[in-house]
């Protein structure tokens, strides 16, 4: 539909065309400018005038890039794990700057939000998280997998979840380097947190107390990984420069454990 200049109509029409083109269409105030023959900062007061409701900055943008007008910042952008690893440690800085203010504040939220889920949303996410655990408990973790990769990469003989390892049981070492007598155990939150209950974490921390007396009465020591966040790439880089620090240092002094954390 073509229009005429903005000057010849009234305000009724100017009111309706702009209710139609910027309301209704989702036109931004320049696109409207341009059909009117007039410019986009006249059209923004006249709505304002009209009592129109004006777009914030998120839905402006949102709305531009829904209609075409601009390109979505990262959509079909391709980035190198150099910029992810960059962009991650940026964020993960960020939050580790929070104040406690803030970080309750988040915790609050987020118990919000799930307090709004049904039953049965709130279950079906339970057991993805109880099947998730299980499957880490037999086939290993993201971090575990993480490192694995990361010392093989950098020239490590590893040896991953080997079982019997320690005379007359069944348990297993997460990560060992057998060349250098050392293992790498990852603990999960399970370990340290009350995360399926007080009960099951004293049975978590009887059986770590009992696993580290073998391995260290084996005459081989020990590194301990603390996963105290959920896994990201970025905080799983930093944490395996951690890690190849405290290989280094429990190698070559005395020290039997080792302790870090992410």
């Amino acid at each position: 539909m073509s229009y005429k200049n903005y000057d010849q109509y009234s305000d009724y029409d100017k009111k309706n065309i702009i209710e139609k083109l910027y309301t209704q269409e989702g036109l931004s105030f320049g696109n409207i400018a341009e059909q009117l023959g007039t410019y986009a900062n006249r059209i923004r007061r006249d709505a304002i005038k009209y009592q129109i409701n004006i777009r914030n900055k998120s839905q402006a943008q949102s709305n531009a890039i829904k209609t075409g007008a601009h390109k979505h910042p990262t959509k079909g952008t391709e980035r190198s794990e150099d910029t992810k690893n960059k962009i991650g440690k940026s964020v993960m800085k960020a939050w580790d700057n929070l104040d406690d203010k803030e970080l309750e504040k988040r915790k609050k939220r987020s118990k919000q939000l799930w307090n709004k889920l049904s039953d049965d949303e709130k279950q079906h996410r339970l057991n993805l998280a109880n099947q998730a655990v299980r499957t880490s408990s037999k086939v290993g973790s993201k971090l575990e997998h993480f490192l694995l990769e990361q010392l093989v990469s950098d020239g490590y003989k590893v040896d991953f979840h080997k079982e019997q390892i320690l005379t007359n049981t069944k348990l297993q070492i997460d990560l060992f380097l057998p060349t250098m007598n050392i293992a790498i155990e990852v603990d999960g939150p399970s370990h340290f947190l009350p995360v399926w209950g007080e009960d099951t974490l004293a049975k978590n921390q009887k059986y770590d107390k009992k696993k580290t007396g073998l391995i260290l009465g084996k005459g081989l020591k020990l590194i301990r990984v603390k996963q105290t966040h959920d896994f990201s790439k970025s905080r799983a880089f930093v944490l395996y420069d951690k890690l190849v620090k405290a290989i280094d240092k429990i190698e070559n002094s005395t020290k039997k454990s080792i302790e870090i954390e992410d």
